[in-house]
């Protein structure tokens, strides 16, 4: 005897089953705030600028002499190539640790002027003083 009754199977429930599908979307947002004690690695991205480069950069220079000390930069945007990007980011996961960035701008071949997100040098002002005390002097001796 043959039926044309399709055949239904119940399968029992199963708790396991249930509750990892439950778990599954909680355990996916678990990226946002880590398992505790989970070990993240610092992440460094882009150009190490230091002062010394900065320090360097004096107005006029070629491309070339300034890609010499700042080396490659991280951006050069073919629709601005007058200006020059270097960027640098320190994250450990989601937090940023340090970011600095220095914005190189040309005319022609030539650096025109630079922004820096860093500190000017305390070193610099001091040896400009130090010049100018020393220019004083040797003019006191020589009246």
């Amino acid at each position: 005897m043959y039926t044309n009754r399709p055949r239904r199977f119940s399968l029992p429930p199963r708790p396991l089953a249930l509750l990892s599908l439950l778990i599954l979307p909680l355990l996916a947002g678990c990226g946002s705030w880590g398992f505790p004690g989970v070990y993240r690695i610092n992440v460094e991205q882009g150009n190490i600028v230091t002062q010394d480069m900065v320090d360097q950069l004096k107005p006029g220079m070629t491309r070339r002499q300034v890609r010499y000390i700042l080396g490659t930069p991280l951006v050069e945007d073919p629709f601005h190539s007058e200006r020059w990007e270097y960027i640098y980011m320190l994250r450990n996961g989601n937090n940023t640790l340090r970011e600095q960035r220095l914005t190189v701008y040309f005319e022609g071949d030539n650096l025109e002027r630079f922004t820096s997100s860093l500190p000017p040098s305390e070193e610099s002002g001091d040896e400009s003083e130090e010049a100018q005390a020393d220019s004083v002097a040797s003019a006191e001796t020589d009246t």
